[in-house]
């Protein structure tokens, strides 16, 4: 029997945008969705890179701030700032679906991942560590260090050029007695591609089963369900800023055995507690911002759906729906939506001949190459990597640009970049990252531009083979 989930992924392959009057007030409670600080039309599609901001979630942030008490003392309003900081806690572990140990507040989410990789390296006896070669910096370059530092063989699951991801045997065959530590992304930040978690932890468990387990869920957080207890790690990190929140901001779960490990701390603190200094209110504030969001849309989709009820294990029996169940079925029904963008990027309306580029989809549009591209929609994110002939991907970024467009290249001179396309036989790409507060109109005035771009290039192209 298939899981609510897959039912929900088997019934809507193509995803399902969401109702007109749903889109309107999404739409509504975000920053600088039509254009810029300044006030300029842009279309943004660089949400890999970051995300729009909730508009509750930067006004809660300036009030949270404000704040001059320390929650370090006794009197009404340093309460209040320590019930902010156990609530947005609470939050994180309903988001993640996890029970018990520590959440981890940093500055960053890389800041987060080198702490936890660092305490399990030290402390985890073993003769190597296991990760894949589409890990952000943040996970491999932690990787790299600690498996140098510690006299350790450093083992790495090779890409899959055909589907943008990591096998599930390609990692879980590198995994031994011996592997003290196996991290992987949960889903590509160039291709899009989500690794199979559940499969992953399950045989990578089988093989050694007090096996360390760290995920890197920073990109895939905003458009896919978290689920601890089908994949119980033993770290995961995740970034606010590119999950509708605010910068300088990184948060981490740590299960109990990992929290334990010696790590920075304050000697008096208790052992599993990893904060150094004082966190900031906000940052917890900011995180129920972002959940009541979520548990709202969530609510929306479960009038519209029903049949999420099932994919998230609500009951049907007319109970008022828990915040879990609210919260899985908002992001579920993010992924649907993102999963008609994405169909709708790829294919167009399907009303359309090859030469309309609002119409026919990047797929089929002359002189675009869409790279890494899975034909399961349900196993994607709503990112695409894109070339077009004759033109560098730098120069392509820059010809969006002129038009309003905001997108990002990823080329082999980037740290950020250079790895994982190497391991795809690529030297750059376009990323092209909307967010589910797009539409489908959106959508198409972006192929339209994608189209112009492509007849700009092609026309002086044309004109020097002739005379040559």
């Amino acid at each position: 029997m298939m899981a609510g989930h897959d039912v929900l992924s088997a019934r809507y392959p193509q995803g399902l945008l969401f109702p007109e009057a749903v889109m309107r007030e999404v739409r509504g409670r975000f920053l600088q969705v039509e254009h810029d600080h300044a006030g300029r039309p842009r279309m943004y599609f660089d949400n890999a890179g970051g995300s729009f901001r909730l508009k509750a979630a930067v006004e809660r942030f300036a009030e949270i701030d404000a704040v001059p008490d320390n929650t370090e003392r006794i009197h009404p309003v340093a309460r209040e700032l320590q019930a902010i900081q156990n609530a947005g806690t609470d939050d994180l572990r309903m988001m993640l679906n996890a029970r018990g140990g520590s959440v981890h507040a940093a500055l960053t989410a890389s800041g987060a991942m080198f702490e936890m990789v660092r305490a399990i390296a030290l402390n985890v006896p073993g003769t190597n560590m296991v990760t894949t070669v589409l890990e952000h910096p943040s996970s491999y370059d932690a990787m790299e260090r600690y498996a140098q530092e510690t006299g350790r063989e450093l083992r790495v699951a090779p890409s899959n050029p055909a589907t943008g991801g990591v096998d599930v045997d390609a990692v879980v065959r590198l995994v031994d007695q011996g592997t003290a530590l196996l991290n992987v992304i949960y889903a590509s930040n160039i291709s899009g591609a989500k690794l199979d978690l559940e499969r992953i932890v399950a045989a990578a468990r089988a093989i050694k089963p007090d096996l360390y387990i760290v995920v890197d869920a920073v990109q895939h957080a905003p458009h896919g369900l978290i689920d601890l207890q089908k994949t119980p790690v033993d770290g995961i990190n995740i970034a606010p800023y590119k999950f509708f929140g605010c910068r300088g901001s990184g948060l981490a779960w740590l299960s109990e055995r990992a929290a334990a490990l010696p790590h920075h701390k304050l000697s008096a603190k208790p052992e599993g507690f990893w904060d150094l200094g004082s966190s900031s209110p906000w940052q917890f504030a900011v995180v129920t911002e972002i959940a009541d969001y979520v548990c709202w849309l969530g609510r929306q989709a479960l009038q519209e759906m029903p049949e999420l009820a099932a994919a998230v294990g609500r009951s049907t029996d007319g109970a008022e729906p828990t915040r879990r169940a609210l919260f899985a079925a908002g992001i579920e029904r993010i992924m649907l939506h993102e999963r008609a963008l994405l169909a709708r990027l790829l294919d167009g309306d399907g009303n359309g001949d090859d030469d309309v580029g609002a119409r026919c989809g990047l797929r089929r549009m002359p002189g675009v190459q869409v790279f890494l591209d899975h034909p399961d929609l349900t196993l994607r994110d709503l990112i695409i990597a894109i070339g077009i002939d004759g033109v560098d991907c730098t120069q392509a970024v820059h010809e969006y640009g002129l038009r309003g467009v905001t997108v990002y290249e990823r080329s082999v001179a980037s740290l950020y970049s250079r790895r994982m396309l190497k391991s795809f036989g690529l030297t750059g790409a376009v990323r092209v990252s909307p967010l589910h507060c797009h539409t489908a109109e959106d959508v198409d005035a972006f192929l339209r531009v994608t189209a112009d771009i492509v007849r700009a290039h092609a026309a002086p192209a044309a004109a020097m083979a002739a005379a040559a």
